[in-house]
């Protein structure tokens, strides 16, 4: 049968973007079903702060008037201001095992950017790097980590095959929690409270808003000068604090400052509330709800998403006792071990220091480049 290519316009439209990944992965034990009420939120402009500053077309691949694959063209704005160029942006790419589909989706999408002055399609990006980024092309036989991707195999083969190509991996580290804390690695943490001049304490809940102010202090500084960094809008952080509200633990999550106050880096680990939502569908109806809660008390395992400090406090080995101080507070949960994700595959200080405290790389996934 003809296949069609369409720009998403309207509700109907939509509705059939968000429920695509249904059929994809069909099956696939290790998929975890997004919350389609959490998905429509995603791409409503009047609900998410990402579109004050960003464009984005949706396209669904059609065959006999049934969805057969999708993709998202992105121009973020804020992105191209930051880094003074002229690329472009896609994600959410679902598709079937054929190059056909996946080949004019692309293309479509290269002409959609290509209008808009961009001379190169990066990603997948869903949108920024600031969320859910990159491809799965190692560690298949596992489920994807809280706001992680994942992805068929064949998808790395389809999108090479059209000539895209790699921008940059990144990493996943697993660690056991069970894992002994190397002793040189215990030495430095204990340097940095024998000298006293940086305190590192747990989230306090009852400041929240206060301690998103620190964060996001810490996190403009200290990740300005990593690749694909796009600085948030006040906006942006907001959404994404009050969304994590909802999973954070406070003893996951680390801050460190000095006596008087001064914000030096901060760490954030969170419970892998995938675990729970691979039971319920996407749904949040009745018994969907008693599912997530019943399954949520099961939860062994989480993410380290992040862990920063600013530039003027490094090689102090604040590091090390983040690392310590949440592999202690994750045992204290009852976790069974974690992931550290994700990591550029070119940061070799912090891939080694991970290493170092006997975590082993089990995924990699890929950010590709492809000159429109």
């Amino acid at each position: 049968m003809p296949l069609r290519i369409e720009l998403v316009e309207g509700r109907k439209a939509l509705w059939e973007f968000l429920r695509l990944p249904w059929r994809i992965y069909q099956g696939d034990p290790n998929w975890v079903p997004p919350l389609l009420r959490e998905e429509r939120a995603r791409f409503d402009p009047s609900r998410n702060p990402f579109f004050e500053h960003a464009e984005v077309a949706l396209f669904l691949a059609l065959r006999d008037r049934e969805p057969v694959g999708r993709i998202a063209a992105i121009v973020n704005h804020r992105h191209n201001e930051f880094w003074n160029d002229r690329v472009g942006f896609f994600g959410f790419f679902e598709g079937p095992k054929e190059e056909e589909v996946a080949g004019r989706l692309f293309e479509e999408a290269g002409r959609w950017l290509r209008d808009k002055g961009m001379e190169v399609m990066r990603g997948p990006m869903e949108f920024s790097t600031n969320e859910t980024c990159g491809m799965l092309v190692e560690g298949f036989d596992r489920p994807p980590m809280v706001m992680m991707p994942y992805n068929p195999p064949y998808y790395p083969q389809l999108l090479e095959a059209l000539g895209l190509h790699k921008a940059k991996d990144l990493y996943a580290f697993y660690i056991r929690a069970d894992v002994p804390i190397p002793e040189k690695v215990a030495d430095v943490a204990r340097a940095v409270q024998v000298r006293g001049d940086v305190q590192v304490r747990s989230l306090r809940m009852k400041e929240y808003w206060e301690e998103v102010k620190r964060v996001k202090i810490i996190y403009n500084s200290a990740w300005s000068k990593n690749w694909g960094f796009v600085p948030m809008t006040d906006a942006e952080f907001e959404h994404l604090a009050r969304e994590l509200k909802q999973i954070v633990e406070p003893e996951l999550v680390l801050i460190a400052e000095t006596d008087d106050g001064e914000p030096v880096g901060f760490s954030m680990a969170v419970p892998d509330v995938n675990q729970a939502l691979r039971h319920i569908n996407g749904r949040l109806d009745p018994i969907s709800l008693a599912k997530l809660l019943w399954y949520s008390r099961k939860i062994d395992e989480g993410r380290l998403m992040t862990l920063g400090v600013r530039e003027k406090f490094r090689r102090r080995g604040i590091e090390a006792v983040f690392y310590i101080r949440t592999l202690e507070a994750a045992r204290k949960l009852g976790y069974v071990g974690g992931e550290l994700s994700w990591i550029l595959e070119d940061n070799h200080l912090i891939n080694r220091a991970i290493e170092t405290m006997g975590a082993k790389r089990y995924k990699t996934y890929r950010i590709y480049d492809w000159e429109l």
